[in-house]
């Protein structure tokens, strides 16, 4: 019933609570998982205000097992009844007393392997080795993100602003974004718990004012194959387990 009521949320307002998805074990194992990982590759980006890895699956994959939990299976089974695969990973940490701030937005670009001449897909980035773009708006709308934190976290150390309902309305132009914000809300979550989103949804985050941290697991997934000639960069199957 809690899950019945969480995916009804984000289907109206577009996010929602899961409490408790992974224990605090399990969230230990994560966290370090994460911090014993070599941190040769670009793909890690570290300063004073932020530490992220972007392709973090494929980085570090002895956190596929420790991710892939019955929990999380459950979750996804919820979500994409006929099945999906991860699009995306990426890991976040604003430090304590970090002054990175996110701006209001909309996670409209998707990676993918290559570029392709295909209608509705644009505008495209490329940076380094990696390719980006715009999908139609079909693919973002079938797309569920799930930020598992593994910190509590609140408005003191950065939780996410969202404006409820603002997943219905397209694609907003950068320009008319301020005129949708006065009705946001802040989404504070508990360790071990995730906040799901979708990626249509108008959202930001402040500078954090607290001391603690606030770590965060992205994760996008979808049940969408990308036309011929195009793929997603990386695709992981982790919603296809059986769960018991």
């Amino acid at each position: 019933m809690r899950t019945m009521v969480a995916l009804q949320h984000l289907q109206e307002q577009g996010f929602a609570l899961v409490p408790q998805l992974y224990t605090l074990d399990e969230i230990a194992s994560l966290l370090s998982c994460i911090e014993t990982a070599p941190a040769a590759s670009p793909n890690f980006r570290r300063s004073q205000d932020v530490f992220a890895i972007r392709n973090l699956l494929g980085e570090i994959p002895a956190l596929v097992p420790l991710l892939h939990t019955v929990a999380l299976q459950a979750l996804l089974a919820e979500l994409f009844p006929a099945g999906c695969h991860l699009t995306k990973a990426i890991y976040f940490d604003k430090p304590a007393q970090s002054n990175w701030l996110v701006a209001w937005h909309q996670d409209l670009m998707v990676n993918v392997d290559r570029r392709a001449d295909l209608p509705g897909f644009g505008p495209w980035t490329a940076k380094a080795d990696w390719v980006a773009v715009q999908p139609p708006v079909a693919v973002l709308e079938n797309t569920v993100t799930i930020r598992l934190h593994l910190d509590e976290c609140d408005a003191s150390n950065g939780a996410l602003k969202v404006v409820p309902g603002s997943h219905r309305h397209g694609v907003v132009p950068a320009e008319t974004i301020a005129s949708h914000t006065a009705a946001a809300t802040v989404c504070p979550v508990p360790a071990g718990s995730a906040m799901l989103m979708k990626p249509l949804l108008l959202h930001a985050s402040n500078r954090s004012t607290s001391d603690r941290p606030r770590r965060v697991i992205h994760l996008e997934f979808s049940a969408v194959e990308l036309p011929a000639g195009l793929a997603w960069r990386e695709r992981q199957p982790l919603g296809t387990r059986v769960v018991a």
